[in-house]
């Protein structure tokens, strides 16, 4: 039997001989220098354009000014974990769904999903702002930025859990069936259980879609770090430094949740190699 422990990328390619791993090390080395002349070149242009003056950065040294970004940061967050809890339950419901053993139903789930997939979730935000007002619907600005986010992203959440759940050990379903189980009480105590732990870590990348996509959020006029940023750019005429902080805050929003993606997958595996031992 493999190791448990063994990721997707050791069992899918050899591991890296010593010959390798030194022409890696080299790349490595080349590809840092090259990127650090570009950004001296480019941290020099900006000093020849006079973005680097005083003018253009004093603002960010007022508490002010991080309190009003922060501001922006909770209504990003507040509209990420809306969606992304909408887009959860909703990729659920169209998951069990492609697993119907109804064919029309199965049908239907199955268009939802790759219409979901293949439409942006600008076209989704336009129509909640232009189109639904229309009908006498009068939507908040939080929800019309949650939940456009949350259609886009139950598509891949749904196909995230089905093929969690296809990843399943069939033996498992087979004694459970064997014991007198309903199917409803096969899935929702053996199945299920397990599938979430093979896919916690996709979703939580999922969830850095889900957060960049709120970006979108200034068409409806929400409050969200981008559309704080906005007004600080309009206060200030700073364009070049908001917009590089802003995007600085977003990466460690980002690299964050990949670590706990990461974090996440490696105690899965560990687990999973453990759990053995324990019978």
């Amino acid at each position: 039997m493999s190791d448990a422990r063994t990721s997707i990328r050791d069992a899918l390619y050899e591991a890296p001989g010593p010959h390798t791993q030194r022409k890696i090390r080299i790349a490595t080395v080349f590809s840092l220098a090259a990127l650090t002349v570009l950004a001296f070149i480019v941290i020099r242009q900006f000093y020849i354009n006079g973005q680097l003056a005083p003018r253009y950065w004093f603002f960010f040294l007022r508490p002010t000014t991080w309190k009003f970004l922060g501001k922006g940061l909770l209504g990003t967050m507040k509209a990420a974990v809306a969606a992304g809890i909408m887009a959860f339950a909703a990729g659920f419901g169209l998951m069990l769904g492609r697993l119907s053993r109804h064919v029309l139903l199965r049908g239907i789930c199955t268009a939802l999903v790759e219409f979901t997939r293949g439409v942006p979730t600008l076209l989704f935000i336009y129509f909640f702002f232009l189109v639904v007002p229309q009908f006498g619907i009068r939507i908040d600005a939080f929800w019309k930025i949650s939940i456009p986010v949350a259609i886009s992203a139950c598509g891949i959440v749904a196909e995230v859990l089905r093929s969690g759940v296809n990843a399943v050990p069939k033996g498992q379903t087979e004694a459970a069936l064997s014991l007198g189980m309903s199917n409803r009480s096969l899935f929702m105590k053996v199945v299920f259980p397990q599938a979430i732990r093979y896919v916690v870590p996709a979703l939580i990348s999922e969830l850095v879609i889900v957060v960049k996509d709120t970006t979108f959020a200034y068409v409806v006029n929400f409050p969200d770090l981008m559309q704080n940023a906005k007004v600080l750019i309009s206060n200030y005429d700073a364009l070049l430094s908001v917009y590089l902080v802003v995007a600085v805050i977003y990466i460690v929003i980002n690299y964050l949740l990949n670590r706990l993606s990461v974090s996440v997958a490696r105690r899965n595996r560990s687990s999973q190699a453990a759990s053995p031992q324990k019978m």
